[in-house]
């Protein structure tokens, strides 16, 4: 195995150093093995139950960027040069301090969060608690000590939608929310932790002679030079599924590529009105600037996964995964998103659902990458649905996700495009359906031919989400949806998407 470089990061304001990690160790087996910090729990290991969850801190813009993350599946490497918190620092810290200067220290030395669980009841068993404290922790960093407000009940439900909790229920849980900004208030230290950050970007050491196991080039031109030097390299980019693969398949990488310190990926750009998300833009702020485009989009964006996930995950990385059942991919589809490629040796771009060539196969080359995803702007007229069925409402895979987009003019579609997933091999587009729809008056009888022949042009299977007759009735009755909602039926057709999944012989209610 190729060496690793050291692992710096902060805790309770003092540099951790750490060498000889593996390159595919993930943080929660460096906390609970090789920290002893027990404190965060081991629950599903795979980024669903958010036991595991940890605060990461970062420096942007001259502030503290928080987010919550599952440590489960997050490469222990990729913290490298951040700030981090686990259940055990809230009292221990001593970069969180009161807010007001000469106030008292909190009861018990309890941090707000922790007081407020406390008085609340909102414990049993305890297991997941420590996850519930840290997402709290992330929305009292953002929301009440930055913004100086209350976390309104939807917003925390939102935000702990990634948590789950299996005996005390989530009324408690929230309400605790609801009281941390009555609480003293305490915070980070943010321009103390500022100044340790900036300390922390000096190499530690020489760089080792070979190629370090865990690569993270920091630009563009480095990272496409470290691809074409290792194409063997596994690429991660949030590693919100290849973590999956170290934790349930058992899978070891001797050397990791990552994407996501590249500066040029980070940023999202506007150019003639379109956007280009740099494929390191994390799934909660790609989200955010489509969702600042068209606002319909809010409730599809909240229901992709939970919030720890979208924090680590990546647009780039889920498009570039190219599973079947992700949901970005038909929403890009249906907006007309192309692909940038990059290589030393150029550039090429091509529309989104040309990038697949079977089951997450593709046509990238060994060298190549995922750089850029560019969207085209909202067109006048735009007819824009995103509709999500899933088993369980809220940190759920799709089993079936459809997004139509439909330009009108006159009362007519002009055009059509719609991305559909979890009923291929592949993040599909409905070009025989987009067909039956151009030119057609938009209609209760246009919406029902194209049902038709939306149901007709896929041939889905059954699994353990659903069954391939579900997802054929599924994808007619979301078009009829789509036009229902636009005659004033919206509160009826939201039952369709709460449905329970049935059997292959019986059809959507």
């Amino acid at each position: 195995m190729s060496t690793t470089r050291p692992l710096r990061f902060l805790r309770r304001g003092r540099t951790v150093q750490l060498n000889g990690i593996a390159p595919d160790r993930t943080l929660l087996q460096l906390l609970r093995e090789d920290l002893g910090a027990t404190g965060t729990k081991e629950g599903c290991g795979e980024g669903d139950c958010g036991a595991c969850t940890v605060v990461l801190g970062s420096a942007r813009e001259g502030r503290i960027h928080y987010e919550a993350v599952n440590s489960c599946i997050r490469l222990a490497h990729s913290i490298d040069g951040m700030a981090l918190w686990t259940v055990e620092d809230l009292a221990q810290d001593p970069l969180i301090q009161p807010a007001d200067e000469g106030a008292a220290a909190a009861p018990g030395g309890l941090h707000p969060v922790q007081q407020a669980l406390l008085h609340s009841h909102a414990t049993q068993c305890g297991f997941c608690t420590p996850g519930f404290a840290m997402s709290l922790f992330s929305m009292y960093q953002r929301h009440v000590c930055r913004e100086g407000r209350a976390i309104p009940r939807a917003l925390a439900a939102e935000e702990l939608s990634g948590n789950l909790c299996r005996c005390t229920g989530y009324r408690p849980i929230l309400e605790a929310a609801g009281q941390l900004h009555e609480l003293p208030r305490v915070q980070v230290d943010e321009p103390a932790l500022l100044r340790l950050l900036a300390s922390l970007q000096a190499p530690a050491t020489p760089a080792p002679a070979e190629a370090p196991s865990y690569l993270a080039p920091t630009t563009l031109q480095e990272l496409l030079a470290a691809r074409a030097a290792h194409p063997e390299a596994q690429v991660v980019a949030g590693c919100t599924d290849v973590g999956l693969w170290v934790t349930k398949h058992h899978r070891q990488f001797e050397r990791v590529l990552d994407v996501t310190r590249a500066h040029e990926l980070r940023q999202i750009r506007e150019q003639d009105g379109a956007l280009g998300i740099g494929a390191a833009v994390s799934l909660t702020e790609a989200f955010a600037a489509l969702v600042a485009r068209w606002p319909q989009l809010a409730r599809f964006a909240a229901r992709f996964a939970g919030l720890p996930v979208r924090n680590a995950g990546t647009l780039g990385g889920n498009v570039a995964n190219g599973s079947p059942i992700g949901d970005s991919m038909p929403l890009l589809i249906a907006l007309g998103a192309e692909v940038e490629l990059a290589s030393t040796r150029g550039r090429r771009r091509l529309p989104l659902e040309d990038l697949y060539t079977g089951y997450r196969t593709n046509v990238m080359a060994s060298d190549e990458l995922l750089a850029f995803i560019h969207v085209p702007p909202p067109a006048p007229g735009q007819l824009l649905a995103a509709y999500k069925v899933s088993k369980r409402f809220d940190d759920d895979i799709s089993a079936v996700c459809l997004v139509l987009n439909l330009q009108l003019e006159g009362g007519t579609v002009v055009r059509a495009r719609i991305g559909a997933g979890g009923v291929a091999a592949t993040p599909a587009r409905a070009r025989q359906t987009e067909a039956a729809l151009a030119g057609q008056p938009w209609s209760e009888a246009t919406a029902r031919r194209a049902a038709a022949v939306l149901q007709a042009e896929f041939q889905p299977i059954s699994d353990m989400r659903a069954s391939a007759h579900y997802r054929r009735e599924a994808l007619g009755a979301l078009v009829l949806r789509l036009w229902r909602e636009g005659q004033g039926g919206a509160a009826g057709a939201a039952l369709h998407e709460l449905a329970p999944l049935v059997p292959a012989e019986e059809a959507l209610p």
